[in-house]
C-alpha cells in the first residue's frame, strides 16, 4: 500500500475514530486531542502495518493504547509522594468519615460476601483491589495471567450476584 492510498484510507477513518475516542474520554477537547495523536502515531508507524490487514482494527488498537497509556500516566502524575517527617499523608485514614449513613453499611455487606468467597478465587480479586497488576499477581501466587483474570472475573461476577439477591 502507499503512502498516499494509507493517508487517503485512513483519513477515512476519521468519524468512527471521533466517536470512539468521545467514548474513551467522554470529553469533547479530549477526544479531539486522542483523534490527533492517534493519527499521528498511526503516519509516524506506518511502516508496522501489514498491507492486506484491517487498517481499522490497527488505528483502533493504537488510540485504545494511548488512551490507556495517557491514563496512566495522569494517575501517576496525580500520586502525592510524602516527604513529610513524620508520613502525614501515608498514615491518614484512606476510608472517608464524611460517607452517607447507608455507605458503611453497604461496605460491611460487601466486605462480608467477599469473605464468603472461596479463598483461591478470593485472593487474586483482593489483590487486583488492592493495586496490583495482573502480571504481578500471576507471580506472587505462581499462576498463569489467564488463571488469574479468570478468577478475578469469576469472582466479581459471584460478587455481584450475591449483592443483587439481596
Amino acid at each position: 500500500m502507499t503512502a498516499l492510498e494509507f493517508n487517503y484510507k485512513l483519513l477515512g477513518l476519521q468519524k468512527n475514530l471521533k466517536y470512539f475516542a468521545y467514548t474513551l474520554t467522554s470529553n469533547y477537547e479530549d477526544a479531539q486531542d486522542l483523534v490527533q495523536e492517534t493519527y499521528l502515531k498511526a503516519l509516524t508507524n506506518r511502516d508496522k502495518f501489514t498491507a492486506n490487514t484491517n487498517l481499522k482494527a490497527w488505528t483502533f488498537t493504537i488510540m485504545k493504547n494511548t488512551f490507556i497509556n495517557n491514563y496512566r500516566q495522569n494517575v501517576r502524575n496525580n500520586t502525592i509522594l510524602d516527604k513529610t517527617d513524620d508520613l502525614y499523608y501515608l498514615n491518614l485514614s484512606k476510608e472517608s468519615k464524611t460517607g452517607l449513613p447507608d455507605s458503611s453499611y453497604a461496605i460491611k455487606e460487601i466486605t462480608r460476601e467477599i469473605k464468603k468467597i472461596d479463598q483461591d478465587q478470593r485472593k487474586p480479586f483482593e489483590m487486583y483491589n488492592d493495586g496490583y497488576k495482573y502480571k504481578e499477581i500471576a507471580d506472587k501466587l505462581n499462576l498463569s495471567i489467564g488463571t488469574v483474570k479468570s478468577r478475578i472475573f469469576f469472582t466479581r461476577k459471584k460478587l455481584m450476584e450475591a449483592l443483587n439477591e439481596k
